[in-house]
């Protein structure tokens, strides 16, 4: 099975605004910049990612992406779904019912065996990507990666992340003499 590069620049968006400080934000330019991906690349996927609730976006100056829920609610099946779409990988299209031997219709009552394979398959691999949660990526990163590049990833979030003012906190500054 091929997933789309778009599946990696997800999760691995999704695992560096793990990293981001409370309520702030990454611009989707300096993930790109990341991870050495075209920016308009990017934004498509980060845009599907915001569509399913993934990620939030914040709009404005200050602006980025964020987590929509924490790491530990979101799945890489949440991910794959998000950027490849909920139709399973393998589509039958029932080629045995039209080749130079095929039959009437009355001669496949039985599900197509390599359909019935595929999607066993196909349910086996969603499960194992539902059972692996964003923070258990984040956490086998920070336990088992070169710590040089987890302290690079760290220090990447830290100088690019936005930090986000409450509108409440702006109103009340704005009171005061």
């Amino acid at each position: 099975m091929k997933l789309g590069d778009g599946v990696e620049a997800a999760i691995h968006c999704a695992a560096l605004l793990a990293g981001v400080d409370g309520d702030g934000t990454l611009p989707g330019n300096v993930m790109a910049e990341a991870f050495g991906l075209s920016p308009s690349y990017l934004l498509k996927h980060l845009k599907a990612l915001t569509g399913t609730k993934i990620l939030e976006s914040v709009p404005g100056p200050s602006g980025g992406y964020r987590l929509a829920r924490s790491a530990d609610k979101i799945t890489l099946l949440d991910i794959v779904l998000a950027i490849e779409g909920r139709e399973p990988a393998f589509r039958c299209g029932e080629i045995r019912q039209k080749g130079a031997y095929s039959l009437d219709p009355s001669g496949y009552v039985k599900p197509c065996g390599i359909n019935v394979a595929m999607l066993k398959a196909e349910r086996a691999y969603r499960t194992a990507l539902a059972e692996t949660r964003l923070s258990d990526i984040v956490a086998d990163f920070t336990t088992d990666a070169d710590p040089r590049v987890v302290a690079a990833s760290c220090a990447f979030v830290a100088q690019n992340q936005r930090p986000q003012i409450s509108k409440a906190r702006t109103i009340n500054e704005r009171k005061m003499p």
